[in-house]
């Protein structure tokens, strides 16, 4: 018998903003998708993928590889069929359908990466709403990579947060974050350092803002590794936050032991 129901939220954008206009492709981190998923039903709960519109989210050629399974092409196999064929991952709901059949039934919430979640999921009310009830019930809350960046939808002025990031005002934007639930939380987000890396051999260009500075204007009390693509997880209350793809186990492994805690405390 299911332990309980875990939401997993995916994003549908597959292009992203880049400095000095235009538009470079993007999509969503298969690791960063399945590892996390892959955890939560082996350890008995059923995981239900909602995106905003309804259809599977578009995954990141940059990520389709063994190389973000430690070069395990096993692992690889598994986790590319598990994507493809598994019913968790194929039975998308959207995100207001999964809303007006009650939030009430899911224990957690997970968000993965790739830089898709930055463009859709991070100003999208549903989000928003979806993270406030979390929030107020403290709930698991578990994000991944850029997933960290969606705790922005739970602000009372998403859109106009990152419309500020995007002009690089930041007094504006710190205006917008203002009653955010997320201020003063410990947490981490893919890196800087790590973002130029993406920037100059993935995307072949500049982001408009990148993740720590937009979390830290917005009160988050980032933290992130000296050294780049080591895995790092924060737990703070209810939220779990991922540095990298590479701490899609550990993610995984810290989502799971909060899901056992809060069904313990009931």
């Amino acid at each position: 018998m299911s332990k309980g129901k875990v939401l997993v939220i995916g994003s549908n954008a597959t292009r992203i903003e880049i400095r000095g206009g235009g538009w470079a492709a993007t999509g969503q981190y298969l690791n960063e998708t399945v590892v996390p998923a892959m955890a939560v039903i082996a350890a008995g709960y059923d995981v239900v993928l909602a995106t905003p519109d309804g259809t599977r989210p578009h995954i990141d050629p940059a990520s389709d590889s063994a190389v973000h399974f430690e070069g395990d092409e096993a692992a690889y196999g598994r986790a590319k069929a598990f994507y493809a064929e598994h019913p968790a991952m194929t039975n998308v709901r959207t995100l207001r359908a999964v809303i007006e059949e009650g939030l009430d039934a899911y224990a957690g919430v997970f968000v993965p990466g790739g830089q898709a979640p930055v463009v859709d999921l991070m100003q999208d009310a549903d989000v928003g709403f979806i993270l406030r009830h979390f929030h107020e019930r403290a709930k698991p809350t578990a994000l991944l990579c850029h997933g960290p960046i969606v705790v922005a939808a739970a602000m009372p002025h998403a859109r106009e947060f990152r419309a500020a990031l995007i002009a690089d005002d930041v007094a504006k934007a710190r205006d917008w974050a203002r009653g955010w639930q997320y201020a003063g939380y410990r947490m981490t987000v893919f890196s800087n350092s790590e973002e130029k890396v993406v920037e100059e051999h993935v995307l072949k260009a500049r982001l408009h803002f990148s993740m720590v500075d937009a979390l830290t204007v917005a009160g988050g009390a980032v933290e992130t590794t000296a050294a780049d693509f080591e895995p790092n997880v924060i737990v703070d209350r209810e939220l779990i936050t991922g540095q990298n793809p590479r701490s899609d186990h550990l993610v995984g492994q810290r989502l799971v032991e909060a899901l056992e805690r809060a069904a313990a405390r009931l």
